[in-house]
């Protein structure tokens, strides 16, 4: 049995008020390459049952504290039942990439069971039409909940089912250990515990508030980042709808090294978020309602250490970072992005990258959930703008994967909406073929962006733009941000 995490439960907690906080993908697969070049659904399931045991993601589930007065607990599933999570359906004609894309939205925006083990798997059949894609391909659409993992920890949800080769690897049974679920009275027991430790947690925090405090006024007279200005309110701030839309835009990974070597020390992120900028600028300016200050992008950071790479959870920071989307040249933009980055970096570094961590592990479970629920029923959720967007960056496969033989032949990644920001981006790469792919995935409330086949254009176009811009002429670099307020 294990506790979860202060930001585990955040998740949980955002949940049950209303907003579904699962993540997850969808891998495209060409069985031919399987023996007898097909893969059956039957062989999927059977591929979850044999490997479930390599994850604990797959078998346990939540156990609530009563009333509140803890952050729940994980157990396993006594009566886990691969075939309730693993499902079978066929994609409606013609079984293009529009289809499957709305097919997409439609299962994302449905929530989670929280009294069963936090994840769903569809086997989608009838890919006949998808540009790129062999015939006869299938999608495997998965769906984690966000208290379980985040990126990085979903490898090994995702390393459990896949192969390096067609032939799949051979993997050993363990014997199922049957956790006995605790009575009230244990829970009661273990909350009254954990809450009389609170006092010294909140002490610890409050020294390491101190140091932050202190290396924040350091930065600032060094002059190590920039503040950032007032953050504007876009359509992509508000109450977020039950629905959604999603997409993904595939690039050559080439041409982003390209583009970055114009720019010393920048990043393929720095590129890939300077491209999500121009689709943003471009996307609003297209509705009239592009702001004059820049859009601001929160930027989820895996903060493990080295002895916790194996950890499950979540363990992030959030950097914020300003996405010139004022700046109308785009090689201008992004050596302003590369040095917005730089000093975000700088500004997580002093504040302390695990500081939000603590504090959730500080917080009593019961209060979170009371400020949660008064801030849904006050609308305070919608009011405050700390970003326009979420922008992460979720590590792909350095080499080509096989699921039962299957080959990997496309991907796009699913993330999860949050209060005040309906529109979540993801970059992934991959290898495909011996040829590095980017690809940048969206997931959006459907209110605040319904052309999502539009928005998918505006950022194909604001790459080809970045694209010219770096083989054409020479950027000036240097200090092109102002003087903000963080």
């Amino acid at each position: 049995m294990q506790q979860l995490s202060g930001m585990d439960n955040l998740f949980i907690q955002v949940e049950r008020q209303g907003l579904p906080q699962h993540i997850g993908g969808v891998g495209i697969f060409d069985p031919s390459t399987a023996a007898g070049g097909k893969v059956r659904f039957k062989d999927i399931v059977d591929l979850f049952a044999s490997r479930s045991h390599l994850s604990p993601i797959f078998r346990r589930k939540l156990v609530d504290v009563p009333f509140g007065l803890d952050r729940p607990y994980w157990v396993e599933d006594q009566e886990f039942d691969p075939e309730f999570h693993v499902r079978h359906i066929a994609l409606p004609q013609p079984g293009d990439w529009r289809q499957l894309c709305i097919l997409t939205a439609r299962i994302h925006a449905r929530p989670l069971d929280l009294s069963r083990p936090l994840w769903e798997a569809y086997v989608i059949e009838g890919l006949n039409n998808v540009e790129g894609v062999p015939a006869g391909s299938f999608a495997l659409l998965t769906k984690i909940h966000h208290s379980v993992m985040d990126g990085v920890s979903g490898m090994q949800f995702y390393g459990a089912l896949m192969d390096a080769t067609p032939a799949p690897r051979s993997v050993e049974p363990t014997p199922q250990v049957l956790e006995r679920i605790p009575s009230n009275a244990e829970l009661f027991t273990k909350a009254y515990i954990n809450n009389l430790r609170k006092p010294k947690q909140v002490l610890q925090f409050l020294k390491e508030v101190l140091g932050s405090r202190a290396r924040l006024k350091s930065g600032r007279e060094q002059h190590s980042f920039h503040e950032l200005g007032d953050i504007p309110k876009t359509r992509f701030q508000g109450k977020i709808s039950k629905s959604r839309v999603v997409d993904a835009v595939q690039f050559d990974f080439a041409h982003f090294r390209a583009i970055k070597n114009r720019i010393a020390g920048a990043t393929i992120n720095d590129v890939a978020l300077t491209v999500v900028a121009g689709a943003m600028r471009a996307y609003l300016d297209s509705k009239g309602e592009l702001p004059e200050e820049s859009l601001v992008a929160g930027c989820p950071v895996d903060v493990r250490e080295d002895g916790e790479r194996d950890a499950d959870g979540n363990m992030v920071g959030y950097m914020y970072i300003s996405m010139r989307t004022d700046i109308a040249d785009p090689l201008q933009r992004l050596a302003a992005v590369h040095d917005e980055s730089v000093s975000a970096k700088a500004y997580l570094t002093a504040f302390g990258p695990r500081t939000g961590i603590h504090l959730l592990d500080t917080v009593p479970s019961g209060i979170m959930t009371l400020a949660l629920r008064a801030a849904s029923i006050t609308g305070l959720s919608d009011a405050s703008v700390t970003n326009n967007t979420v922008v992460t960056n979720v590590p792909g496969a350095g080499t080509s994967y096989y699921l039962a033989g299957a080959r990997s032949v496309r991907q796009m990644s699913l993330g999860t909406l949050l209060p005040n920001v309906g529109l979540f981006q993801t970059i992934t790469s991959q290898v495909l073929d011996n040829k590095g792919t980017l690809f940048i995935s969206f997931v959006a409330c459907r209110e605040m962006l319904p052309d999502p086949a539009f928005y998918a254009q505006c950022l194909r176009d604001s790459f080809a733009a970045l694209h010219r811009a770096a083989r054409a002429k020479p950027v000036k670099q240097g200090k092109t941000s102002k003087k903000r307020r963080r």
